[in-house]
């Protein structure tokens, strides 16, 4: 096989960054500038593509014909960009099942997707490594000057020493990422892999992209921007002026402390909704945190992130970023981010969706709803659209994590209550896990029950107290003092008393969230509550945190953590190998004399390569998320050869354009996504979903 190193510049009038990088291919002004490459272990080649063109056949014509041979297998980082930029600028289209990503395989095992940071990771020598300067020389010749700039583009005439830079800048490019691929483990990414094969299915699925209702897009950024106007106003006014907007976090803190004396520790969302739970609140205050939470909402930036990037046909692309979760490699979003739409308010329908949009369009939504903020954020989904006579037919898999660390953890009576589910005779997993938390018939659970139930099952699976069931508690809205009164009522004293001493220690160590000793010692109980009903959860926490601290310590070992999954460490890397086969990945593992298990990674706050810290439900939780979306991942060709074709992802949910016909239905598409992989027989698979023209959440 030959490989063909390739890379290019480019400068363009257009904002990559806003733009994203089909927009930016397609915007007029677009031109490549240099091109770079080398041919297997050859010397690299670079081309100035602003330099006058030889009269004579030359090394560009040499590159295209590499380009253009079926037989030359095409490697770029990050090569989206260089795949769709080629189309456009040379009209070099070249299949994607020949090419292959240094990035896509760095974070298929859980590392950064920057060239410079891999290159530092892997310890690359200094003549191989990207030149750190190359960030001022892009800064200066791929994009336009500043608008006040006399001279508006630098050229090779303009700045002849920094263009020299520039091409040898380039040169390296090809080096780094060379050096890099051969550097990178090989074990979910390589020629004859599933996951390759996966990849070039999500970059058609990135090609294709989205149908997008433009007008709804905008008329929503109006509606937000007249109601932004409204509620700066009213903020004003309640402060008498002391507070000039809703957004200046510090000067309405201060007011609060002022005016009321209270002090709150931030403005994130959830502080703000715990405080608006309490019935003691001052109405001003209660004011001020409503208009902070309404006028915060962060539709607007999604609305208009799909404007800018929605390309000349009317179609958003490149929103999903393969392995993008690095952990996982679960899909994350790209451009408006649609891993993280807001969640609509409960009742939200079809025709309610309808009613918001006809009302956004027609420019009357403030005179139609009280809450603008929150109807725009609720209408997000809609501005995904099916072109004319096409459909969009949308499918989830049923609560797949939960059924998932049923599976890994060999929890028999769960994988069968979901089966029976299914089937249509049994309780949902919801009111089950209240039942058998608290020994009652599920029968008898009642609607609030089952809202405790819920939380405990997405909150409590990966070895999480109380601050996790107070995560999703706040999330789905439970009324904290009201879940406190009924489960002090029906807890045993024996269970109370145990609680009581957890939040003794809580105390003491200044661990207690904010809580009060009613609500903490309610969330102990459920906690305690969970697990007792979870015996082989548990111990599968307990097995992943031992089997990994006995393979760090005994390099070229196997243990295994439960019946499906297995530890292993060879050189820096420990592995967790999946059913399906695939690993996750931890580079330099570590396990100190306390026994705290720890290895290098991206900090998901700070961003940066660090030490992180993990246990042993941590491990449960990105095991079972990862088979998640195996599960997902497995179907997907199939899927794809049926005719549905995908246009997005949504964590466990995948939306497909087909023709508007009875042929293609979402019963049809549910059956192929619920299709249970050889590598996880016995598994209980489900999906639901419905057919529309608007996209929404069900």
């Amino acid at each position: 096989m030959t490989i063909l190193w390739f890379d290019c510049e480019t400068y363009s009038e257009s904002d990559l960054k806003a733009h994203g990088t089909h927009r930016y291919a397609e915007h007029e002004s677009t031109e490549i500038t240099v091109a770079q490459w080398a041919i297997d272990d050859g010397m690299p080649y670079v081309w100035d593509c602003t330099a006058p063109k030889p009269a004579k056949r030359g090394p560009l014509d040499y590159l295209r014909d590499q380009l253009n041979d079926p037989n030359v297998t095409v490697i770029a980082h990050n090569s989206m960009f260089d795949r769709t930029v080629l189309r456009h600028c040379w009209d070099v289209d070249i299949p994607v099942e020949r090419w292959q990503d240094t990035m896509i395989q760095a974070m298929a095992h859980g590392l950064p997707g920057s060239l410079d940071k891999i290159g530092q990771i892997v310890g690359l020598e200094a003549d191989q490594a990207k030149d750190k300067r190359g960030r001022d020389l892009i800064q200066l010749f791929c994009k336009p000057r500043a608008k006040n700039s006399t001279l508006r583009r630098a050229t090779r005439e303009t700045h002849t020493k920094e263009w020299a830079e520039f091409l040898e800048y380039s040169r390296q490019d090809i080096v780094a990422m060379r050096a890099i691929s051969k550097r990178l483990p090989t074990w979910n990414y390589r020629t004859g892999h599933p996951e390759l094969a996966l990849w070039h299915l999500d970059q058609r699925i990135n090609d294709r992209g989205v149908a997008v209702d433009l007008d709804l897009a905008h008329a929503a950024i109006n509606a937000v921007a007249g109601e932004q106007k409204r509620l700066k106003a009213e903020v004003i006014d309640e402060t008498d002026g002391q507070v000039s907007s809703a957004s200046k976090r510090d000067q309405l803190l201060q007011h609060i402390i002022d005016a009321y004396g209270i002090e709150l520790p931030d403005m994130k969302a959830d502080t703000l909704r715990r405080r608006l739970d309490d019935p003691d609140l001052p109405a001003g205050v209660r004011l001020l945190l409503s208009i902070r939470l309404e006028a915060t909402k962060t539709s607007t930036a999604k609305y208009a992130a799909l404007v800018k990037a929605t390309s000349s046909d009317g179609r958003l692309r490149n929103t999903l970023q393969f392995a993008g979760a690095l952990r996982t490699t679960r899909w994350a979003g790209r451009i408006f981010q649609p891993q993280n739409l807001p969640r609509p308010e409960h009742g939200f329908d079809g025709e309610a969706q309808d009613l918001v949009v006809e009302a956004l369009k027609a420019g009357c939504a403030d005179l139609v709803y009280s809450n603008v903020m929150q109807q725009t954020a609720n209408a997000i989904r809609g501005c995904i659209v099916a072109p004319p006579g096409k459909k969009l037919t949308v499918a989830d898999l049923s609560n797949i994590e939960g059924r998932g660390l049923a599976y890994l953890a060999g929890e028999r009576w769960k994988i069968k209550a979901f089966a029976e589910f299914d089937r249509g005779l049994g309780a949902d997993l919801y009111k089950l896990a209240y039942a058998r938390s608290f020994n009652v018939d599920a029968k008898d659970v009642d609607k609030s029950q089952r809202q405790i139930g819920k939380v405990q099952e997405l909150g409590l699976g990966y070895e999480g107290g109380v601050a996790a069931f107070l995560t999703f508690a706040v999330v789905y809205a439970m009324d904290l003092q009201d879940l406190a009164k009924a489960v002090w009522a029906t807890a045993s004293s024996q269970a109370l008393e145990d609680a009581q001493g957890v939040w003794s220690w809580a105390k003491k160590n200044e661990r207690t969230l904010g809580l009060s000793n009613e609500v903490y010692v309610a969330c102990e109980i459920l906690k305690k509550a969970w697990r007792e009903a979870h015996p082989c959860t548990v111990a599968l926490w307990k097995a992943a945190g031992e089997s990994v601290r006995a393979a760090i310590n005994n390099p070229g070992e196997t243990f295994p953590i439960g019946q499906h999954l297995k530890a292993r460490r060879d050189g820096a890397w420990l592995r967790i190998r999946l059913p399906s086969g695939r690993y996750l990945c931890y580079l330099n593992p570590e396990v100190d004399d306390a026994g705290q298990i720890s290895y290098m990674g991206v900090n998901q706050y700070t961003r940066k390569w660090d030490r992180l810290k993990t246990y042993g439900g941590k491990l449960i939780e990105n095991a079972t998320q990862a088979f998640a979306r195996d599960i997902l991942a497995y179907n997907m060709p199939a899927i794809e050869r049926s005719g549905y074709s995908i246009v997005l992802s949504v964590h466990d949910e995948l939306l497909t354009e087909t023709p508007d016909t009875d042929d293609y239905n979402v019963d049809t598409l549910s059956a192929m996504m619920a299709t249970a992989p050889s590598w996880a027989q016995g598994i209980p698979l489900a999906a639901a979903g419905f057919e529309t023209t608007r996209y929404r959440k069900e």
